[in-house]
């Protein structure tokens, strides 16, 4: 039999069997938001299927299918919480909707059932820093509730009370992030030191590494029982240096105090990282930045320049989870530096899945791995809007990139546990 008429008898095998469906269960309009060129607001998108789940109603993520569409049978009165937003939506007939499901099984796409709303909470310091953080900007624009959290909601088991968590402009390793030979004297970096000293304190340690060190831990232990994490920028590479060397010593004495362990190297545990393995750590409290993991370096003089970085294509229907960490309208995200810009693919685990990386070079900028029964997903970069974000540069302005593919990375993440359960069941 020949490949065109294999394709014909299948699609009309598919349109038999939608047929006899919609006769035993008569479909209704389906609201369509497409995700697409014809998206005027695709950051508000997230934040109206977000407000869909709150209101207890089933969306539909159309993987591939017009850059990730999403659909919902909802009243009239929903509609208006969309339009209001300023997002691009249309109602299909029960034809229409049909033939979009013929196209989805015919092609590399599938129809993902988003049924719950995730709880979230984002790691982050109770006083303000001279930075922004992506994810709060995201998510804040989008209309997306999030509780803050911080070491001391860690430390006493306050985690349990989530399903995604958010890590993005952090130190693990208890170092200021490496701020020193550029910002000791900075008043915000002082007072940003004794505040973390004093809170360490609070919590029954003698240094804000060992603190970090427990807070690294009870994330691992997290994600094993469950959770879904979201790391970016130097939370990533900081957070498994901290796994790492929980039982060595690898902080400056101009940090917490006393020395380095002389025997630190042999003392790395790499089976307590999640992504990274084998990789090399900067001890010299003058040098700006953590190890070998960060590739561009981007506070020293061998500084790389942030390069664009293209997304995997992946199997929507045999590998729906990378599928929907990936959805967007466009295939290549321009680059955009952070204190940890693109990860180094020689020290990443090879259970680890690769999302997005700049072709022909080590470096990589989206990873996704299983850690127990939970995940965890990276993606290198500060703020994909601002190419290389500073101390005191003010925060972004997401009503001028309402259509940004970057943050459409990290509002994936938001909303793919709402799938995450049902996934696992198949």
């Amino acid at each position: 039999m020949s490949m065109v008429r294999y394709n014909m008898i299948n699609r009309a095998l598919c349109l038999i069997i939608l047929f006899f469906f919609m006769a035993a269960s008569p479909a209704k309009a389906m609201l369509l938001i497409p995700m697409d060129d014809t998206q005027s607001d695709h950051l508000k998108a997230y934040g109206a299927v977000y407000k869909l789940l709150l209101a207890h109603q089933k969306v539909y993520w159309l993987l591939n299918y017009r850059g990730g569409s999403f659909a919902c049978e909802i009243p009239k009165s929903l509609e208006l919480v969309i339009r209001s937003a300023g997002v691009s939506s249309q109602y299909v007939n029960s034809d229409s909707w049909a033939q979009i499901l013929v196209t989805i099984n015919e092609n590399n796409m599938e129809k993902v059932t988003l049924e719950k709303p995730p709880k979230i909470a984002v790691y982050t310091p109770p006083n303000k820093l001279p930075w922004d953080d992506a994810v709060t900007l995201a998510l804040s624009y989008a209309e997306i509730p999030y509780d803050k959290i911080y070491d001391k909601e860690v430390i006493t088991g306050k985690l349990i009370q989530y399903d995604w968590l958010h890590l993005h402009h952090e130190d693990f390793t208890g170092q200021y992030s490496k701020f020193y030979n550029g910002f000791s004297r900075a008043t915000w970096y002082q007072q940003n030191k004794l505040d973390m000293e004093k809170a360490s304190k609070e919590l029954g340690f003698s240094k804000v590494s060992d603190c970090k060190k427990a807070v690294a831990l009870a994330i691992r232990n997290y994600v094993e029982n469950g959770g879904f994490l979201f790391a970016m920028c130097s939370a990533t590479n900081t957070l498994e240096i901290a796994l790492a060397a929980l039982g060595t010593d690898i902080v400056d004495k101009v940090y917490d105090g006393d020395g380095v362990d002389p025997d630190y190297k042999l003392k790395l545990n790499f089976d307590n990282c999640m992504a990274f393995e084998n990789f090399t750590i900067q001890t010299n409290p003058l040098e700006s930045y953590f190890d070998n993991i960060d590739v561009n370096m981007v506070n020293t003089p061998l500084r790389i320049d942030a390069k664009d970085f293209t997304l995997f294509d992946f199997s929507a229907k045999l590998d729906p989870v990378p599928s929907m960490l990936v959805q967007n309208h466009r295939s290549t995200i321009k680059g955009y530096h952070g204190l940890l810009t693109s990860f180094n693919r020689k020290v990443i685990k090879k259970s680890v899945i690769i999302l997005g990386e700049i072709p022909g070079t080590s470096m990589v900028n989206y990873i996704h791995g299983l850690v127990g029964k939970g995940e965890f997903a990276y993606l290198g970069g500060h703020d994909p809007e601002d190419v290389s974000h500073a101390v005191g540069d003010k925060p972004t302005m997401l009503e001028l990139h309402r259509n940004s593919p970057g943050y459409r990375l990290i509002l994936n993440n938001v909303l793919f546990p709402a799938a995450e359960k049902k996934e696992k069941k198949t």
